[in-house]
């Protein structure tokens, strides 16, 4: 089961959180938003159950569960934006009419992928504290995170999956030939992980936020507003 958060009227917002992050991250861009907006954990995430195998497609397809069948907008960030536009392809039922994906690694090397699997092996470590355990979770997210731990046998504990690292190399040019939905690709200008001359392979015109970094959306949720207003 996910953990949804949900509220405002009007025209509806679906926003996805990345890697090792909750639906938390999102709270300053919805206070922003005039419709309605929808915000899961996605699953191995937060307070949402994990999958038996993590896939983009399975991902996708857990998120498309929750979302009404209704047009909506989707915003994803990292992993969360890959999982956009594969719900914006239509395989699961949803009717994406936009897609926003922030910050989205399109390159990667056999040596991270060779990283993250190595991760995907891995148990969660435990700390005798939810503090410790909170900072672990901020630390693997690259954000903070309230919302990302939970109490074990011995402690607390992340609550990421970390099977969730397993989720592969995204097939990016495939994802935004196959969407449905308006795509538009935008990344931080101090973002390593997803520089806009990878994104023009994509789009021809990413959006380059000016000062941002990886998280835009925790650094800057102002300055996703401009781009909510094209949706």
């Amino acid at each position: 089961m996910l953990h949804v958060e949900r509220g405002g009227n009007g025209p509806l917002l679906v926003l996805l959180h990345g890697l090792g992050a909750t639906g938390e991250v999102w709270r300053d861009v919805v206070g922003d938003w005039e419709g309605s907006w929808l915000v899961p954990d996605l699953p191995g995430h937060g307070r949402s159950s994990g999958i038996d195998r993590y896939s983009f497609g399975a991902l996708a397809a857990e998120v498309a569960k929750v979302v009404p069948r209704e047009p909506v907008t989707v915003v994803g960030h990292s992993l969360g934006g890959v999982v956009g536009l594969a719900l914006a392809s239509g395989w699961f039922g949803v009717e994406v009419t936009t897609c926003v994906g922030v910050g989205i690694k399109v390159r990667w090397t056999d040596e991270e992928l060779a990283k993250a699997a190595a991760l995907a092996g891995k148990p969660q470590k435990v700390f005798a504290t939810r503090e410790e355990a909170e900072e672990r979770a901020s630390k693997m997210a690259g954000v903070p995170l309230r919302h990302g731990v939970s109490e074990v046998d011995g402690g607390w504990a992340p609550s990421l999956d970390m099977r969730a690292f397993g989720v592969g190399r995204p097939d990016m040019a495939g994802l935004v030939m196959a969407s449905q939905a308006h795509v538009v690709l935008a990344t931080g200008e101090n973002d390593p992980m997803s520089p806009q001359e990878h994104l023009k392979e994509l789009v021809p015109e990413p959006v380059v936020i000016p000062g941002a970094g990886h998280n835009v959306h925790v650094e800057s949720p102002s300055s996703l507003r401009p781009l909510l207003a094209r949706t």
